[in-house]
């Protein structure tokens, strides 16, 4: 401890420091004089940064002490802290220069009490519970008889011998055996990794995927069982496809995963005769209900055959039934031949009567012969009549025709004049000097050249400019 001079002495041979000088040396005298310590405490203002760096407080009646977790640290704690949880931590003190403050650097955190702990798992559990992760509705049938049984537990302890032995004595299974740890830290890690492998494998792989999982532990105390009590271990068995039958601990202990699990054993021996039925028993069972079928059908088949017996007695004798049909097959048969005797000289009869009523075919002939002669002569005649009346409209039409046609104009004098392409010249101004036509007559036809002179018998007028005359 540093004295200082009374009141009223010289204090300028006191070395002056920096803050941070001063910070520094406060650090160093703290983390030498408090290197380790145990706090107990309630935990407040629990919060996970990004980082994965933990930061909380630890307080009581009297004072208050903010704490740090480094990651490296907190990935080895076993625990997550949370508010209101009453735990002792083992850490080391430090400061923080730049706000004036000393806070705990810690290492481990562990529980104060089994009250505490108890706490921290019921609120876990209602938490859970909330999020539906134990409701009836999501629990899975266990098969009667697994061909292959998964079992998630330490590959060193009594549990997987005795459930092994429980398998041989009742039913012998093909067991996989997943080790884990399952005391620590990192045992929930590798309960929750060994539950979604089994998950994972495919169901026709080299490694068959067993059809119920048994995650099994021994007794211990309640901190011996945390690991079966994590949120991580929760998670994984809820969400299993492979039915889990729990058994971790004595018939008094209880866990988490004995809400998440599909059936609870009270032990991993009664886990084992959950899963599989007694061998024996199957047998007698078998058996027993063999001899119930045998029986049954000896009895159906026994009541069937006397009411048989009971409905023979009632009925004719197969002989006399025969006799009396024979005897009517006989009567029919006589019947039947006079029956059709009778039809067919019925039917003789009315056939010759038809005949004599059909009148003879040479008279019909010769009948329809005059009628076809005399239906001919009279369509000649109308013929005949028809052509002579056609032949005198068409004589008539000709000479009509006649009277009416160019040529008889041309008989009278007139021509017809064509041009060299053969279209019929109907005015003389259509003509050019030179120009060769044809002139057509009523005894033939003649070509001509257009001249141009002035035509005949028109001295006295002026020529028509254009105007030819023929040569």
């Amino acid at each position: 401890m540093r004295s200082y001079p009374s009141t009223g002495a010289r204090l300028d041979n006191l070395p002056v420091q920096s803050v941070g000088e001063l910070a520094q040396s406060v650090k160093l005298f703290i983390e030498r004089e408090f290197d380790v310590v145990r706090v107990r405490g309630e935990v407040t203002g629990y919060k996970r940064a990004a980082s994965g760096h933990l930061y909380f407080s630890l307080k009581d009646e009297s004072a208050c002490l903010d704490a740090v977790c480094w990651r490296t640290a907190a990935v080895r704690l076993g625990m997550e802290p949370a508010d209101g949880l009453d735990v002792v931590v083992t850490g080391r003190l430090t400061t923080y220069p730049d706000r004036s403050k000393y806070q705990l650097i810690v290492d481990h955190v562990e529980l104060a009490g089994e009250g505490a702990l108890l706490k921290m798992l019921d609120e876990r559990r209602k938490r859970l519970a909330a999020e539906g992760l134990f409701d009836l509705q999501r629990k899975k049938p266990t098969p009667f008889l697994p061909d292959v049984i998964g079992v998630v537990t330490s590959p060193s302890g009594a549990v997987i011998r005795d459930i092994l032995h429980r398998f041989a004595d009742r039913f012998p299974r093909r067991v996989l055996l997943w080790p884990v740890l399952v005391q620590g830290p990192d045992a929930a890690a590798q309960v929750a990794a060994a539950i979604e492998g089994f998950n994972r494998l495919p169901a026709q792989g080299p490694v068959p995927r067993p059809d119920v999982l048994i995650v099994a532990r021994g007794g211990g105390s309640l901190e011996d069982l945390m690991a079966f009590n994590e949120e991580v271990a929760v998670r994984a068995v809820a969400a299993s496809a492979i039915p889990v039958i729990s058994a971790v601990g004595h018939e008094t202990d209880t866990t988490l995963i004995d809400f998440a699990a599909d059936v609870r054993a009270p032990t991993p021996t009664a886990a084992a005769e959950l899963a599989v039925p007694v061998r024996m028993e199957l047998a007698s069972r078998l058996l027993a209900l063999r001899m119930r079928l045998v029986g049954g059908a000896n009895r159906a088949l026994d009541e069937r055959r006397a009411r048989v017996l009971a409905a023979t007695r009632g009925l004719p004798r197969p002989q006399s039934l025969l006799v009396t049909a024979r005897q009517r097959l006989d009567d029919w048969s006589d019947r039947l031949r006079q029956g059709l005797q009778v039809g067919l000289d019925r039917r003789r009869q009315r056939v010759g009567h038809l005949a004599a009523r059909i009148a003879s075919p040479a008279s019909r002939i010769a009948h329809a012969r005059s009628r076809v002669t005399a239906e001919a002569r009279a369509l000649d005649a109308a013929l005949r009549s028809y052509v002579a009346e056609r032949r005198s409209g068409l004589q008539q039409a000709s000479a009509l025709l006649q009277s009416f046609s160019y040529e008889r104009i041309l008989e009278r004098g007139f021509a017809l004049v064509h041009d060299a392409a053969g279209h019929l010249v109907k005015n003389a101004a259509s003509l050019r000097a030179g120009a060769r036509v044809s002139i057509r007559f009523a005894d033939g036809t003649t070509n001509a050249t257009v001249d141009g002179a002035r035509p005949f018998g028109r001295s006295a007028r002026a020529p028509d400019p254009g105007q030819g005359h023929l040569l």
